[in-house]
């Protein structure tokens, strides 16, 4: 099946080994980051880019013992143009051995850059389809760790780790992320006594007579090269259940021997977390077939199509892990310049687990953990320039991929509300353009407006494609019984935002124990609110639940009033002449007339009456200023 997004990547990486190390969030993406360390100048193939793969069977025999590989691809594609070859990425230390399209053998070339090249005999015309077969063998490339063996507690284990473009080092595909597979089959041979793991459900196992079984796995969703994974050792199966009907569904854990009774209550928690996600979002996009964790030996986690590979089990790598099988699996980033669509949300997802899980206290300590990582530094931005994806560990910042994107989603959340934050995601995952495909940024913001019914260009502007983070000074004054008065300011880390808009969360408290939340809809600098408070404030938190983006923030309660002197504002309710007493004395100096949304509906210097007829019916707030302090009155216009 065929998804093209205008990919402007010059620059990528080759094997990224692994995702995510331990359990807490911060280190699952600061591993990655780490891990990143082979950075080449892997130039998108555009000779990759006209044809459109519609399946693939994918055969390998190999021995978890031994550090090589023999296998038979075969693709069907479509020709999306006139071609009289096709190219398949392959690294050149395997060998080729044969190409063959209905059982005849073509002629082909491995060249220098990684490349096999088929002639197709009479050529392909637009829109015709035809099959290839590509036997080949070898030791795969090793440097970049795409395809490895190793030991667990003296037994042999094979694992493959292809994120982003280590596919090519172990078998011949497609690896640029402007097509997925719209399904395949993988047939593994290994020797008897082991286990073998890939994407999709298991379909059958023969055993060959020669010390060698095949184990069969089809998986029919798109899936794009770097999530197609296998694995061989002598895992131990233990097998849950989720999903509700009629979507039920395995979830089937390939443990290591050792590992498996002390792992029994992390793997319990699978369930309930897949069950907070398909409350939240949808069904598990692979119901049909399974979901799964496989352990291997790196340090972390990778979240291949339906069997995600471990290399522990505490709650928040599988939490991480499983939200991407909706967010970057399903839905898969259309460019390394989106990448916050898969980490970003996988991080978030795991969030929402403390939050619903552990409650509002831990998920607050969650937030501000990612709050203080992000403003560490002045700068940064959640989407990537041209150039930074040169760099794999600009591409897998924990501070800027994950825990900015992350806490983007969350400030995304608070803008909208939960009614609609959800349902502009649910909307977002049900795309038909784009599940099983790819998706941008942009895609993204199109859905959470068109359930907002508003623009959301000025907030993905400042926090999404610029840098930076605000710092908010509040002003606040307890201006008369009832009214309180909010002034505020802002800074900015970094030039390319000059102001950030953001409905910012405070809380006042009373001597008496009193509380409450109010939101001022900030969306200039110095803007005033008045807010009704029932009581009088003694103190002031900004964002208590730490939902923003922020940091360096100063609030201030002050008192600015005449005191006890007499002041009279009648009548009240107005309907058009409303007048002012006050002390002899006393020389007003101006009069601004707010709304009970803070915005400044009139304004004179003073004068002591006023034709309010033109306002419309409701409540209003009269700042005044003298010679000898301020005051705000409220009043009712009839």
């Amino acid at each position: 099946m065929k998804y093209y997004y205008a990919f402007i990547l010059l620059f990528a990486l080759q094997a990224v080994r692994a995702q995510k190390v331990g359990d807490g969030l911060g280190g699952i993406a600061e591993a990655e980051m780490k891990s990143a360390a082979n950075v080449i100048n892997f130039v998108v193939n555009p000779n990759t880019t006209n044809y459109d793969i519609t399946y693939q069977k994918l055969e390998f025999n190999v021995d978890p013992a031994v550090y090589f590989i023999e296998g038979k691809v075969t693709t069907t594609f479509t020709a999306l143009s006139p071609m009289n070859t096709v190219v398949f990425d392959l690294t050149s230390e395997l060998t080729v051995s044969s190409v063959k399209r209905n059982n005849v053998a073509l002629s082909f070339v491995q060249n220098g850059n990684n490349e096999v090249v088929i002639t197709l005999p009479g050529g392909l015309v637009t829109g015709a389809s035809t099959t290839v077969e590509i036997s080949y063998s070898g030791q795969p490339a090793s440097a970049q760790e795409a395809f490895t063996t190793e030991e667990h507690n003296g037994s042999p284990v094979l694992y493959t780790l292809s994120e982003p473009y280590g596919a090519q080092d172990w078998w011949p595909c497609k690896q640029d992320l402007n097509d997925k597979v719209n399904s395949i089959d993988v047939f593994i041979t290994a020797p008897s006594q082991y286990v073998s793991v890939s994407n999709g459900k298991q379909i059958e196992e023969v055993i060959n007579g020669n010390g060698t079984k095949t184990t069969h796995f089809r998986h029919n969703h798109p899936i794009p090269a770097y999530l197609v994974a296998i694995a061989v050792t002598n895992y131990n199966i233990y097998t849950q259940m989720a999903g509700t009907a009629p979507n039920q569904f395995p979830i089937v854990n390939y443990v290591y021997p050792e590992d498996l009774p002390s792992n029994m209550n992390n793997l319990a928690q699978t369930v309930p977390i897949m069950n907070l996600y398909e409350q939240l979002f949808e069904t598990y996009p692979f119901a049909d077939e399974k979901y799964g964790h496989a352990q291997f030996g790196w340090g972390g986690g990778m979240e291949h199509t339906t069997v995600s590979f471990m290399v522990s089990f505490g709650r928040g790598l599988i939490a991480h892990e499983l939200g991407h099988q909706w967010f970057g699996d399903k839905i898969t980033c259309g460019s390394w310049k989106d990448i916050w669509l898969n980490e970003g949300f996988a991080t978030y997802l795991a969030a929402l687990v403390i939050e619903n899980f552990d409650g509002e206290t831990a998920f607050t300590n969650e937030k501000s953990n990612m709050i203080n990582n992000i403003t560490f530094q002045p700068g940064g931005a959640v989407y990537l320039t041209d150039a930074e994806t040169n760099s794999v560990n600009r591409i897998f910042s924990g501070r800027l991929s994950y825990n900015k994107g992350a806490m983007v989603i969350n400030m995304l959340r608070l803008k909208l509300g939960d009614a609609l934050f959800f349902q502009g995601l649910k909307n977002y995952l049900a795309d038909p353009n784009l599940a099983y495909a790819y998706a941008t940024t942009a895609d993204l913001q199109a859905h959470l407006e068109a359930v907002y019914g508003q623009s959301l260009s000025e907030f993905f502007n400042d926090w999404v494609y610029n840098q930076g983070y605000p710092s908010y000074t509040i002003n606040a004054n307890n201006e008369s019984p009832g009214v309180v008065k909010f002034v505020v300011s802002q800074t900015q880390s970094h030039s390319s935002v000059t102001f950030f808009e953001m409905p910012l969360p405070v809380r006042v408290f009373g001597a008496g124990g009193q509380q409450m939340d109010l939101v001022l809809e900030n969306i200039s600098n110095n803007q005033v609110f008045l807010k009704n408070v029932p009581f009088e404030v003694t103190s002031i938190a900004f964002d208590p639940n730490k939902n923003i983006i922020s940091a360096g923030n100063q609030v201030a309660l002050g008192m600015e009033d005449f005191g006890t002197a007499a002041v009279q504002l009648y009548p009240n309710p107005a309907e058009n002449i409303l007048k002012l007493e006050v002390p002899e004395g006393t020389t007003i100096t101006g009069t601004d007339f707010y709304n009970t949304v803070g915005q400044k509906v009139k304004s004179t210097e003073g004068d002591t009456n006023w034709d309010v007829s033109g306002l419309s019916s409701g409540v209003y707030f009269i700042q005044i200023t003298t010679n000898s302090g301020n005051k705000t009155i409220r009043f009712v216009k009839k």
